[in-house]
């Protein structure tokens, strides 16, 4: 419940200095802006989407006659586990050295940061490119979930480094201090104390990184390619979820179904969101 009182002495504190009542509105205009366009979206792909879920969409075999989503559906889930298990690991180690192990004030830190900033401001078409160029014609990958994994690994490692460095520094160093009092070395104070402490805003970064795995369309086209099956290996081609939607749409013959993908694609989305939080939860409660 909010207090009258307390409320009526914000405003008439806010009435006194015009610049910050300004300022207050322009926050909650820009506040309310932001979840009103966010329920229109998901109201919008619910109206469209929903009535077009048909179990004809979830068959394994794709079709002319029936679009299904479930092979791209399985290989999005694929691609975001090859892409996690390539980028996570590195993005973590590397924020570890940055924060832990290197001396404050290298300049080596400055370069690795700001192409760390750079390359989170490539466009993804660029990324596809690269991919193609080196994955897919260079190694000889051909057109594969491995090619598209890889690229996207790249796209994404720059975020989950970021994120878990800044989910490292905001540790306390009296849990490090207390460590090291206690005979502890320092890897085990960073794998048993500082990392299990920073795994809510890690796990931040990974749920970012997700997102922009499984709503990439430009990158996986040049790499992953278009093909509507589940391929046998890693080394196959396939079309994840938003290649599919991307896909339907443009021929503009399944635009119904390019709906009912949307709805699925962002059911995905919030499904992994909350695992994910319930993964942090649980473990910093550990």
């Amino acid at each position: 419940m909010i207090n009258k009182e307390t409320f009526g002495g914000k405003m008439k504190a806010y009435l006194k200095t015009p610049g910050s009542f300004i300022v207050m509105l322009l926050v909650m205009l820009a506040a309310i802006v932001t979840f009103t366009v966010l329920i229109f979206l998901i109201v919008y792909i619910l109206i469209h989407g929903v009535p077009y879920l048909k179990p004809s969409l979830f068959s394994l075999q794709y079709t002319s006659d029936n679009a299904s989503l479930m092979p791209a559906l399985i290989n999005t889930v694929m691609m975001t586990f090859l892409s996690l298990l390539i980028a996570v690991p590195f993005g973590i180690f590397a924020a570890i050295f940055l924060v832990e192990y290197a001396s404050r004030g290298n300049k080596f830190l400055n370069v690795i940061r700001l192409t760390t900033e750079t390359l989170s401001g490539i466009p993804s078409i660029v990324y596809g490119l690269f991919g193609m160029l080196f994955f897919v014609n260079t190694l000889g990958w051909g057109f594969s979930l491995l090619a598209g994994a890889f690229t996207l690994a790249i796209m994404v490692l720059p975020s989950i480094m970021r994120t878990t460095e800044e989910a490292l520094k905001a540790i306390p160093d009296s849990f490090r201090e207390g460590s090291f009092g206690l005979g502890a070395g320092k890897l085990r104070t960073v794998f048993r104390i500082v990392l299990p402490s920073a795994v809510p805003g890690i796990l931040a970064g990974v749920i970012l990184a997700v997102g922009r795995i499984v709503g990439e369309t430009a990158a996986l086209i040049y790499t992953a390619g278009t093909v509507a099956t589940v391929p046998s290996s890693v080394m196959g081609s396939g079309r994840t979820l938003a290649v599919h939607m991307y896909n339907l749409a443009s021929e503009g013959l399944y635009m119904d179904q390019a709906y009912a993908t949307a709805v699925i694609l962002l059911i995905l989305v919030v499904g992994i969101n909350t695992l994910s939080n319930v993964i942090a939860k649980r473990l910093t409660k550990g």
